[in-house]
């Protein structure tokens, strides 16, 4: 296609992750949003009325049109192969949820059947889009800070008591804390370390027999070229590390401290898992208002990198510079697209056959962390890793496709 016509994108899947990508979607002229799938005819309809297009009520069918140029796979972890599969088979680029889909064999089909296809999976969106994660790994592609030695990276948040269907509390079927919000960590991590991740050492937690599945985790990961990491993350809903980011909420909106506990007040009603998954199904597409447009960048907590000749904390607002002698600020400035760097990939993938760096191949490297870390917490060993990808350049990631 043209680099002057909008993608022509479809939709599988018009729950919460939907949700969260329609301010980027409303707001970039490069995207129309010209067809769906969902099993719930309610949220099709809905689709319909506000965007026009064409409504499917499946995924296959909605592959199958030839008017569309991409599919945006928002459905479920564990249908991820399925949908990813057949989308490329149909001719279709895909952006693909995070993670890639829950197990090793799984992605590492989707990576084969995209590869087969010429096509290219996207996966995100994911935190390494973030403008200010991408302006830290420019300054380390510079070469004005030296090498990147340590990382740091920590969360906490109420993720494991936001509303949840019965599935995304069994680890095996991708739910809990590493599978959905680990894989953001990773990424970033990745991201600024290099890609190329050797070993990983973990413990994880469990700590409500009511939510049985990992709550949070604690990891250490060392890459190829000598850089170490640690990582740690907590969706148990206590402490809130928004505010070790001047009260800016994840998603780029400003936090009510006054909110505290809002979570777990909400779980009080549930009284069933039918209770719980209605309260899930409020917050889709269809039944919730739009989520606000963004105040801020989006953010997933405190990251400290350090390099030879400087450390470097991101922030929703842009990129601290601690250098020898001074700091400095480079801002990174919200313009009118919330997750600009996704969609960033998405036109280029389609426009210009460019990949961006979280590809297939990537996905499966990121999923392998978030295995090694389950692993590791369960074996008491270090794991090292064998699927893992580096940071390719503009250069080498045109010469793959």
């Amino acid at each position: 296609m043209t680099s002057d016509r909008p993608v022509r994108l479809g939709v599988a899947g018009l729950g919460r992750a939907f949700m969260l990508m329609l301010p980027s979607f409303e707001n970039d002229p490069r995207v129309v949003l010209a067809a769906c799938a969902a099993p719930r005819e309610s949220s099709r309809d809905a689709f319909v009325q506000r965007f026009g297009g064409v409504a499917y009520d499946s995924v296959e069918a909605l592959c199958a049109d030839p008017t569309l140029d991409a599919i945006y796979i928002a459905t479920p972890h564990q249908m991820h192969r399925s949908h990813a599969e057949c989308a490329v088979s149909s001719g279709k680029h895909v952006l693909l949820d995070k993670p890639l889909c829950v197990t090793l064999e799984d992605g590492e089909a989707i990576a084969e059947a995209a590869e087969r296809a010429g096509k290219i999976v996207i996966v995100g969106p994911s935190h390494s889009f973030d403008a200010p994660v991408l302006k830290a790994r420019a300054l380390i592609d510079s070469g004005s800070i030296g090498h990147v030695r340590m990382i740091n990276a920590l969360n906490y948040t109420d993720f494991l008591y936001r509303p949840r269907r019965p599935e995304e509390l069994v680890t095996a079927e991708g739910g809990g804390v590493i599978f959905s919000q680990g894989v953001h960590q990773i990424d970033i991590v990745r991201l600024l370390g290099g890609g190329m991740v050797s070993t990983v050492r973990a413990s994880t937690g469990q700590w409500d027999d009511k939510r049985p599945t990992e709550c949070a985790y604690s990891a250490h990961l060392t890459f190829a070229e000598g850089a170490f990491a640690s990582l740690t993350y907590s969706g148990f809903a206590h402490f809130n590390s928004d505010e070790f980011c001047d009260w800016i909420g994840e998603l780029g909106h400003d936090t009510d401290p006054k909110a505290y506990g809002k979570a777990r007040k909400a779980l009080q009603s549930v009284q069933t898992p039918q209770d719980e998954i209605r309260l899930k199904t409020e917050r889709t597409f269809g039944a919730s208002p739009d989520p606000a447009f963004p105040d801020h960048n989006e953010h997933f907590g405190t990251i400290l990198v350090s390099c030879d000749g400087a450390d470097l904390r991101l922030t929703p607002d842009g990129v601290w510079i601690y250098g020898h002698t001074q700091r400095d600020f480079v801002p990174t400035p919200l313009g009118t697209i919330p997750r600009k760097g996704v969609m960033d990939a998405l036109a280029a993938v389609v426009n210009e056959g460019q990949a961006p760096v979280q590809d297939a191949r990537w996905g499966l490297a990121s999923l392998e962390v978030c295995h090694g870390i389950i692993q590791s917490s369960a074996n008491g060993k270090e794991i090292s890793l064998e699927h893992q990808v580096p940071v390719r350049s503009l250069q080498e990631r045109k010469q793959r496709i």
